[in-house]
C-alpha cells in the first residue's frame, strides 16, 4: 500500500486499509467559443478539488443533487474520464495517469455498474458474451470455461443460467441491471463504482438489487463506492457517506453519525426532504426549503459554495472557504466543511426509518436467490 497518506485521509477510514485514495480530485470541462478558431472562454468545473478515501471491503456512498459531480466522480475514479488535477491511487498504485495498456491492468480489480440498465449493455449482443468479454479482454480462461463462469454469474445475480444465450432487449429493467452487476463481478473485482444502479429501477426492485449488492459485497468481500441521489438507499447499503454540493464535498461521515447528527445546513436540508415511514412524524419535523437555485458550475460563488442558499450564512462565508475537517462535537471521522455548522439539538431524529420499502426489504431480503425482476 501507498507509504504516505493525505492527512484528510487518514481520518476518514481508520479502521480499513485504503484500497482507494482521491487526493485533490479536479474535472473542468473547457467552454470553447469559435468555429475555425476555437477559443477557450471558460470551463465547468464540475469536480474541484475532493479529497475521500474507500477502505478495502468498505462501502461509501456518495450523495448530493443532480448536477453536483457524482457521476462525474465515479467516472475519474475508473479514468473514464481523465482528470484535469488530482491523485487517484488504487491498490497503492497511482492510476492517475496510467497509460491505456497499465489501465487494462487496473480494471481487473476496478469495475463499474452504470446507471441506466437499458443503454449499458449492447443490444447486439447475447447475454453470454457481453459477461465473457471482460474476461477474454483480460486473458482470463476459468478452469470450468468461459460459458460455465458466465452461467454460475447469472446464478450469483439471481438470474436463470439458460439465459445465457438470450438477448437484452429480453429482459425487465431489474433483470437488465443484474446483468450489467454480473459482468462487473466477472473478473471478481476489490472495488465497484456503482453510479445510480437503482434510480431507473422501481422501489420494490431497488431493494432487491442493493440487497443482493450487500451479499455480494459480503460474500466477496467487495468494496463499493454507491453514487446516489437517493438518501434512504443510501442509509440502508453504505458504511460512509459524502455529501457533494457543486463539485466539492462538504460532509463525509459514518452512516450513523450522518443521519444522526448532520453539521452542515445543507446534508440537514437532504435529510429533512426525505420522507417518514410514520405518517404522525411527518408533521413534527420541519421541512428545509432551499431558495434560489443551485449556481452555475461556470461560475460558483465565492468562499463556501453553498452560501447563496442557506440561512446561516454571514459575511465570512462570502470571503473564506471553509476547510473539511473535524469542528467540535463532530465523533471520530466526521470531517465538515462550515463556518457556523448546525447545533445537535437542530439533527433530524437517528431512529427515523426513511423507507417503508427498504425497511420491510430489510427484514425479508431477498439475497441472490430472490425471484429475478
Amino acid at each position: 500500500m501507498s507509504t504516505t497518506t493525505h492527512p484528510i485521509l487518514a481520518r476518514q477510514a481508520p479502521a480499513h486499509d485504503n484500497l482507494l485514495e482521491v487526493t485533490g480530485l479536479h474535472k473542468h470541462f473547457p467552454i470553447r467559443q469559435g468555429i475555425l478558431f476555437q477559443r477557450r472562454i471558460g470551463a465547468v468545473r464540475a469536480v474541484d478539488g475532493i479529497d475521500f478515501s474507500v477502505g478495502a471491503g468498505e462501502s461509501l456512498g456518495l450523495v448530493g443533487e443532480s448536477g453536483c459531480g457524482k457521476s462525474t466522480t465515479g467516472r475519474l475514479i475508473t479514468r473514464l474520464l481523465e482528470p484535469t488535477a488530482g491523485t487517484i491511487t488504487f491498490d497503492g498504485e497511482d492510476i492517475t495517469h496510467t497509460s491505456v495498456s497499465g489501465m487494462r491492468q487496473a480494471r481487473r480489480n476496478l469495475q463499474m455498474i452504470f446507471q441506466d440498465p437499458y443503454s449499458s449493455l449492447n443490444p447486439r449482443h447475447t447475454v453470454g458474451t457481453i459477461i465473457e468479454t471482460p474476461m477474454k479482454l483480460n486473458g482470463v480462461n476459468p478452469p470450468q470455461g468461459l460459458k460455465r463462469r458466465a452461467q454460475e454469474l447469472l446464478e450469483t445475480v439471481g438470474l436463470n443460467p439458460e439465459h445465457y444465450n438470450r438477448y437484452p432487449n429480453e429482459f425487465s429493467g431489474g433483470q437488465r441491471q443484474r446483468i450489467g452487476i454480473a459482468r462487473a463481478l466477472a473478473l471478481r473485482p476489490k472495488l465497484i463504482v456503482a453510479d445510480e444502479p437503482v434510480s431507473a429501477l422501481d422501489v420494490s426492485i431497488q431493494a432487491q438489487v442493493v440487497n443482493l449488492l450487500q451479499d455480494l459485497q459480503r460474500e466477496f468481500g467487495i468494496a463499493f463506492v454507491f453514487i446516489a441521489h437517493d438518501l434512504a438507499v443510501v442509509r440502508h447499503f453504505s458504511e460512509r457517506v459524502a455529501v457533494m454540493y457543486l463539485g466539492r464535498i462538504v460532509e463525509i461521515a459514518d452512516r450513523e453519525a450522518l443521519y444522526a447528527l448532520p453539521r452542515h445546513p445543507y446534508t440537514h436540508a437532504l435529510l429533512s426532504a426525505v420522507p417518514e415511514a410514520d405518517p404522525d412524524l411527518t408533521g413534527a419535523r420541519e421541512r428545509i426549503r432551499l431558495a434560489g437555485d443551485v449556481p452555475s458550475p461556470i461560475n460558483p460563488p465565492s468562499g463556501c459554495r453553498f452560501r447563496t442558499r442557506c440561512w446561516k450564512a454571514r459575511d465570512k462565508c462570502a470571503t473564506e472557504e471553509p476547510p473539511l475537517v473535524r469542528i467540535p462535537g463532530n465523533a471520530e471521522g466526521h470531517l465538515t466543511a462550515c463556518h457556523f455548522p448546525e447545533e445537535p439539538t437542530t439533527a433530524p431524529r437517528a431512529d427515523v426509518v426513511l423507507d417503508p420499502a427498504l425497511a420491510a426489504m430489510e427484514e425479508t431480503s431477498t439475497g441472490t436467490t430472490g425471484m429475478p425482476t
